[in-house]
């Protein structure tokens, strides 16, 4: 959960910005969009293995195309 407390004399356009930032940085923007709908296992599963599969060919041209100096 998070939590503002307001600081003297602030504004509240700044506390609302600060407010956003402490939701971002929780995580819960990201958790509200993943719930949005329901996704069945087999697609989390398969979007993990689609996300698995692009890191290690990104790890494979990087290394394979870096050249020792």
């Amino acid at each position: 959960m998070v939590k503002l407390r307001l600081r003297e004399n602030e504004h509240i356009a700044e506390a609302v910005k600060r407010f956003r930032k402490l939701v971002e940085h929780a995580g819960i923007k990201k958790e509200m969009r993943r719930r949005e709908y329901y996704e069945k296992p087999s697609e989390v599963s398969r979007r993990a293995r689609r996300r698995a599969e692009r890191r290690t060919k990104m790890q494979r041209l990087v290394a394979g195309g870096a050249s020792p100096v």
